[in-house]
């Protein structure tokens, strides 16, 4: 059981083409988005479609084969774990965010 503790798994649409970092020590950083998109009817009977954006950082090795192949549109499962980090602006809002570190990607589709 020890390996379902913190674990992900997606399968969604890249919303856009992935963002690449070549980090000063050489280490390579991809962030990009995904949607998964479900559906169900209200009380009124009514289809109602929701989606949901998730925020997907890869490194190294994964983040070269992001960088290689994925572009917007992209249907690819992801695997990782849920992160939540803080950080403040240059005004000096704190912000928040949470995001999946991502250990593995499949490419799906065509």
């Amino acid at each position: 059981m020890n390996a379902l503790k913190n674990s992900v798994q997606l399968i969604g649409y890249l919303g856009n083409d992935p963002e690449i970092v070549n980090l000063d020590s050489g280490i390579k950083l991809a962030k990009f988005t995904i949607a998964t998109s479900d559906s169900y009817k209200n009380a009124q009977g009514d289809k109602v479609e929701d989606t949901q954006w998730h925020n997907i950082v890869a490194w190294g090795k994964t983040a070269a084969l992001v960088e290689s192949y994925l572009i917007k549109g992209k249907q690819v499962a992801v695997e990782g774990k849920l992160m939540h980090r803080s950080y403040e602006t240059k005004e000096g809002e704190k912000r928040y965010i949470t995001e999946i570190k991502c250990n593995e990607v499949l490419m799906l589709g065509k």
